[in-house]
Formats: C-alpha cells, structure tokens, sequence
C-alpha cells in the first residue's frame, strides 16, 4: 500500500512529539484518523464533545511542554475547538489542530459544513495552513508545527478529506524542533536595573507565570534586598512556597500584604508578570523594572522605568551578585504582618469550619489542601473556585495549579484534570469545579472519563448560582439576576453514570468524604458539596469603586424586596466585613 498525505502527516508528528490526539471523527476526518489507527503511535482520545478535548490537550500540553493535537471534522466538528484554541492561544501552549475540511473539487460553493479557515481560525491560532495539493504535506506541517512550539499557541492544519487519502510524495517526513534558549538580559541592562536598586531605599517583587523554575533566584534577591514577594495567580504556586517574604497576591482575588507593597516600593521589580488588572498596580512614585521575554509585553500595563527583555530565572541569576543588600527598615515586616493579619481574620471560616453550616468554602478548600498529595495537579474552574484555590490551597515543588486565567473561561477544570490525569497516570489530579461549570461541559465527558477508568476527583462547589457572575454585578450596584438555577444531586448522576458519588451536607463530613475520593481507584469520583451560597471573598484592598457598587446593590436588593438576601449576606460574612 503506498503512503498517503494522512500517512505523512502523523509520521511527522510523531517526530515532533506529539502522543496524543482529542477529538470526534467524521467523514472530512476519517481518512486522517484511519491513518492514526495505522499508525499506531498516537493515543486517539474520542471525547464527546470536541472543546472538552481541547481544554484537556491544552493542560497536557502545558504540564508537558510537547505538542498535543486535537481533531474536529468539518465545520460543526472544528467549531467546536474554538475555544479550547483561544485558551491555548492565551496560555502559549503548543497545539496541533487538525480540522476537516470541504473538498477540494466543492470549495468555495457554499457546500454543507464548510468555511474558510483562513477566516475562521485566525482569531485564535498562530498559524493556519490548507492542504490542497499533495505537495504541500511537509512544508504545511513543518510550518504548523514549529510555530505551534516555537510561538506557544495552536496551529492548524486544514485537510480535505480527498487530499489526505491522496497519495504522499515521495519525502522524508520527519520534523527536528529547535531547542529552546533562555537568555539572560544584556549586560546594559543588567548594569541599569542595579544602578535603580541600589539607589533604592525599599524594593517589592511582583511575579507571575514567568518565574517558573525560577524560585531559588527569586527568593535569593528578595532576601538580599529585604523586599517583600507578592505574585499574580500564575505566579502564586512558584513564588509562595519556602518564602519567608511572601505577601500574597493583589486585585479582587488579591489578600496579605502585596497591594500596600506594590503600592509602596521605591521601585518595583516586576518579573515575568503581564498582570492585566492595572487598577491594582502603582501609578504614582514608584518606579517599576519589568522583566519578560516577551518584549512586546514590556510597559503596556503601566509606564515603566525600565523594560527588560530576558529569561527571569537567567536574568534574576546575573542581577544577583550587582544588587546590594539592604537591611530592612520595617517595610518588609510591615507587609508580612499585614498578610499574617489577613490569614488571622479568614481563620474563624476554616478553624472553625466543622461546626459553621451551610458549609464554608474556605473550609473546604483548607482541608482538601491539607488531605491532597504534594504533588497533586489542581484544577479550578473560572468564577469563586479559583478565588478559594488562589487564597486557601498551599502549592509547592511539586503542586501545581491551573486554570483558564487569562481567556477566563468557564467549565476548564474537569477537561484540564482529564488532559494531566492521562500524561501523568496515577499522580493525584483534583478539579475544583463550580456547579455551573461542572453541568455546562465536564458531565458529559465524564463518561469518558469513566470509560478510561481515570481516577480524576471532581471537587463541585454546589450553590445553585453562577456565584462568581453574581459577586459582579454586586460589585457593579445591580441587583443580581439570572444567576440562580436548580441542581440536581450530582453524586446519584455520577453513579448512574458509572462513576463513583459522594454527597456532602454536613461540615463534620468534609475531611471523611474528601479523604475518600482522593483514595478512590479505577475510575472518576464526584463529590458534590453542598457549599454557603453567601458566602463572600472580600480582598484585602477594595478599590472604591466595588465598596460603592456594594453598598448600591445592598440598597437596591433591599428596594426590591430582597432584605433577607442582604441580611444573610452579612451575618454569613460578619468577620470578613
């Protein structure tokens, strides 16, 4: 049998890495996933719905660093990967999409299921190219690939059916990725950043996503310089841990001491952080060093003194023996006990968890951290999930937590644990899923999840509300609507389902019942908590603007006929407000 495009195809992913495919097929795809089959090399992951499988490839890719692909056939098959795309895109993961494609001898007429891939993916990929012709096999997938990996983002390869069942020319199909450089920052600006911190008399570190790998250099130059760590949500599981001079995080997840810290440096050393929330950064005298190897991200948060293009952990590395250290004049102690405070104030809702019902969030999130492996990968859906993960899980070495942080979309969880649970077999892989998330998207695929016997936890924070969506328009002065909905009992559906169910209502029930989903083998749990639907993540610093919407919402719910709402809002919170 000679070889065909589709052949070629998968030869020359395999050479790039690629081990695992996520998708649906269908008749633009079958030929390229018959070829899959032929191939023998790739696990073929069928998904029930095509952007479950692209958030799970997306967290595979990320915990990894290979390329992942995922497949959808032509139009409603490949529209489906948008926003697994658009996640990938943000987050810089190297994805392989393999969309189905029309015909050639049909294009352009307007014939069912197609469009334009140029058109349509552009928006969400780094690359787009469209087989039409044989010859284009390894220059097409050549380009995809190595921008995929090289750029951090989706590529994709457009495939009419009757061009991967063609024959392949005669080639060597194979792809050797360039390995990647992590440079420090020029000699010029080394010596300029420590020229600022010298003459500095107080410096605050703010990091992010970029200080992966970086922590020992980070925490090195902190504690020579006396400064204080705050970190963004990314950034939170590298720089926390084994750090006396953490302060927590800053914006409307933040807590501790960061935002007085940033607030208050001198100068500000900002590493690898593109933090979009610029409200919560310094606009006045303090002057801020940013460094990112990314160039195009340098100042356009906030006017910098000084942008730096480098690795942080090479950079921080070179910058270390220039810096003088300084003592510390009561500005570091001052931020840590303000984050000490902050723990102190938020300790009545986990201390005294087992006797506070309906059940306390923060509770539940501090004994998860404390039964969970230290080296469980977490998961946490967009909205009060990641508030809870961000404030009351411990990350080290070894825990890692992700999310959609940047595009912020919902229902990631269950798919980004499914995607690290079959890279990792075994290891601990925990998805904090909010109830609306956790029905949008993870039910149906958790019958995949069963049918490859995966021991993912599923962690569903019940409150019957889009809670996260609720807090915003709290903080926007309107009275919540359209947020509410019914659930059913998410542990029955899971064991209909053929997964196991946990059911928790009472607070003295959290510890037995998280401890036994964690210990369950040979297939998915889900534990259904019946969470405070009141309860609040008030930050450490509220800007003015959220304490008027607050105060506006309390008075219009009160206008409405919503009084008990107001009043069990605050006696739920009494020690946070």
């Amino acid at each position: 049998m000679s070889k065909t495009v589709a052949d070629g195809l998968w030869e020359m992913l395999v050479s790039a890495g690629v081990r695992r495919c996520y998708g649906i097929v269908g008749d633009a795809l079958n030929p390229v996933v018959d070829a899959m089959r032929r191939n023998g090399q790739v696990d073929f992951v069928h998904v029930r719905n095509e952007e479950f499988g692209a958030f799970a490839a997306v967290a595979e890719a990320k915990l990894t660093g290979h390329p992942v692909a995922v497949c959808g056939t032509a139009g409603p098959g490949v529209a489906h990967l948008i926003n697994g795309m658009l996640d990938a895109l943000k987050e810089q993961v190297p994805l392989i999409v393999l969309a189905g494609d029309t015909e050639t001898g049909l294009m352009d007429s307007e014939t069912v299921e197609e469009l334009n891939p140029y058109r349509f993916f552009a928006p969400a990929s780094v690359y787009v190219g469209r087989l039409v012709n044989p010859g284009q096999l390894r220059t097409v997938v050549t380009s995809a690939v190595t921008a995929a990996v090289t750029r951090g983002g989706p590529a994709v390869v457009a495939l009419p059916g009757d061009i991967a069942a063609a024959d392949a020319p005669k080639d060597r199909y194979e792809i050797r990725l360039p390995r990647p450089v992590r440079a420090p920052a020029g000699e010029e600006d080394l010596a300029a950043m420590a020229e600022m911190i010298n003459e500095a008399g107080t410096v605050a570190v703010f990091g992010g996503q970029g200080c992966a790998g970086a922590h020992t250099e980070v925490t090195a130059l902190a504690g020579k310089l006396s400064a204080p760590v705050g970190y963004s949500l990314k950034g939170k599981q590298f720089l926390e841990h084994d750090n006396a001079n953490a302060v927590g995080m800053t914006g409307l997840l933040g807590y501790g001491g960061c935002h007085h810290a940033l607030q208050h440096a001198d100068v500000l050393l900002m590493l690898g952080t593109d933090f979009p929330f610029t409200s919560f950064l310094p606009h006045g005298r303090t002057r801020i060093i940013q460094v990112d190897e990314n160039p195009e991200r340098l100042g356009r948060r906030v006017p910098v003194a000084l942008g730096v293009t480098g690795d942080v952990q090479a950079t921080v590395a070179a910058l270390l023996p220039l810096v003088e250290p300084k003592p510390d004049g009561g500005f570091l102690t001052r931020c840590v006990e303000e984050t000490e405070w902050f723990h102190r104030r938020t300790r009545h809702y986990t201390s005294k968890g087992p006797r506070i019902k309906p059940i306390r969030p923060e509770y539940l999130a501090t004994v998860l951290s404390d039964l969970a492996a230290d080296d469980a990968l977490f998961f946490a859906d967009t909205g009060t999930p990641v508030i809870w993960a961000a404030r009351h899980i411990k990350y080290g070495p070894k825990r890692r937590l992700l999310g959609s942080f940047s595009w912020a979309s919902m229902a990631t969880a269950s798919p980004g644990a499914f995607g690290a649970q079959l890279a990792f077999p075994g290891r601990q892989t925990i998805a904090l899923c909010g109830d609306g998330g956790f029905t949008m998207l993870a039910l149906g695929d958790l019958l995949t999840e069963v049918q490859r016997r995966l021991p993912v936890v599923h962690i569903v924070l019940n409150n019957s509300s889009l809670d996260f969506v609720k807090i915003e328009q709290q903080e926007a002065g309107f009275v919540p609507f359209g947020t509410d909905f019914t659930n059913p009992n998410f542990a029955v559906v899971a064991e209909a389902m053929g997964a196991k169910g946990i059911r928790i209502e009472d607070p003295d029930d959290v510890a037995d019942g998280l401890a036994a989903a964690l210990a369950h083998t040979g297939g998915p749990v889900v534990v259904d908590v019946l969470v405070d639907p009141y309860a609040l993540a008030v930050p450490a610093h509220v800007p003015a603007k959220t304490a008027v919407g607050f105060t506006l919402s309390a008075a219009r719910q009160v206008l409405a006929g919503r009084l008990d709402d107001v009043i069990d809002t605050a006696t739920h919170n009494a020690r946070l407000i």
